[in-house]
């Protein structure tokens, strides 16, 4: 990879993520709103397949997980009793020479601005990062409510009603993907730190007895949801131990990335004991104790918590998977080529099969069997521009396999196959083009 910085990668990123429709800076027209982002038509496409493969290994290959779609916004008291409205923000200090606003555990020296090195700055505060809106015709402190800050705290609402819908018995989770709001003073770092983020998250239900057992199960399954299915390195994934715990926590370690600008938190993973849980039934005066049918006791569930940024994947997995590769060339007064390529894993690439008619005269043919494996595979049929150029359009995007309908194709009834990564073709025949994609797609 030929990319001199760490700042240097991010910039290309980013550029990359405009050029080919991944991720654009919401209302740029009209000059950008800080912290929030849209998913171009590629983007979205990665982020739901992403988005399916949590779904998919956290749930539905699960008999103990069950799933969830709360509301955006909750009754107020939810947020009361999480504690998010009375102790949920960031210490910040402005500087009163370059009006710069900073986050106090984030700076070098708390008594000197990062930014110009003065020492003139405001004594630190608290900024409540909840995102205050009204529900009702009128718009005063009795129809106050939030936009959530997570997505966890409707399960633990919930979490009565669905183990009596769904008969479940302790152990179990409850697991939940959607956005959620928090009014971040500094939001940086592309999609790492947004105002708007979605999460994906799963809360586990049991009796305290067994919760270090089960907290030690998750830490390691998430570990190796990242090695295996995402295919990230060793080195670029390390656990950290949190060195401070909530006074209700017995554990908690953050799964991170070693992103372009440093490691950073990709997913947390919590034992929250039952503070949640006694909290909502304080406020709520509903009693929220599960009864264990094999011990004949009552007590309230243990909690323990995996939570990870969606949109901190889609970072990490743009990070992981892009390269520079330079390549000889026959152009005159040019030595190499630069080609930068998507090692985007084939699971979750925006488009997994490219289907490329040689000449306009094969378009329909194309076509058709494009058609063909669009019920199987996220495919497009890619017609503009000459056949190298197509190659690099698809590398750029990450696909994975790039398929070519020739003049031959009608007479040996194949195609060739271009594999991203190797730039090998192999000749494929028709009637087995999805027992030989099955295999390098999804591995079977």
């Amino acid at each position: 990879m030929e990319i001199t910085t760490e700042g240097d990668l991010m910039e290309k990123i980013v550029t990359l993520c405009k050029r080919r429709g991944f991720v654009f800076q919401s209302s740029e027209i009209y000059g950008g709103f800080n912290g929030f982002w849209d998913y171009g038509p590629y983007g979205v496409a990665m982020k739901k397949a992403i988005e399916q493969l949590w779904w998919s290994e956290m749930v539905e290959k699960r008999d103990n997980v069950v799933g969830l779609d709360s509301t955006i916004i909750c009754h107020p008291k939810v947020w009361k009793a999480s504690g998010h409205i009375d102790r949920f923000g960031d210490i910040m200090c402005d500087c009163r020479d370059c009006k710069a606003r900073h986050r106090v555990d984030q700076m070098p020296d708390p008594k000197v601005c990062p930014v110009c090195g003065s020492t003139n700055l405001t004594p630190p505060r608290e900024f409540n990062l909840m995102m205050k809106t009204y529900v009702g015709p009128v718009f005063d402190d009795e129809h106050v409510a939030y936009l959530r800050a997570e997505t966890c705290q409707p399960i633990f609402v919930d979490f009565h009603l669905i183990r009596i819908a769904t008969r479940m018995q302790l152990p179990f989770g409850i697991a939940q993907i959607g956005k959620s709001f928090r009014n971040e003073i500094t939001p940086r770092m592309f999609t790492f730190r947004s105002r708007e983020f979605s999460q994906m998250e799963m809360e586990f239900f049991c009796s305290e007895e067994q919760s270090m057992e089960w907290y030690r199960f998750w830490k390691e399954a998430r570990y190796n949801y990242y090695r295996n299915l995402l295919e990230f390195r060793e080195d670029e994934i390390q656990f950290h131990d949190h060195d401070k715990l909530a006074h209700y926590a017995k554990a908690a370690v953050d799964i991170e990335f070693k992103f372009p600008f440093g490691w950073g938190e990709l997913e947390g993973i919590h034992h929250r004991g039952t503070w949640d849980m006694s909290r909502h039934q304080e406020f709520s005066c509903q009693n929220l104790e599960y009864f264990d049918p094999a011990t004949g006791k009552k007590y309230l569930p243990t909690v323990v918590e995996t939570s990870v940024g969606l949109d901190r994947t889609f970072l990490a997995v743009l990070s992981h998977a892009y390269d520079e590769q330079k390549a000889p060339t026959k152009k005159e007064g040019i030595d190499e080529d630069l080609r930068i390529v998507l090692h985007i894993p084939p699971r979750i690439a925006p488009v997994q099969v490219a289907v490329l008619p040689l000449s306009k005269k094969l378009n329909d043919k194309a076509a058709a069997l494009q058609k063909d494996l669009w019920n199987f595979y996220r495919t497009e049929l890619d017609l503009t521009g000459n056949i190298g150029k197509r190659y690099r359009r698809q590398d750029e995007i990450g696909t994975p396999y790039c398929v070519t309908y020739d003049f031959e194709s009608d007479n040996d009834n194949a195609v060739t196959v271009r594999d991203r990564d190797s730039m090998e073709q192999e000749r494929v025949s028709l009637s087995n083009l999805r027992a030989y994609l099955d295999k390098k797609v999804f591995g079977y």
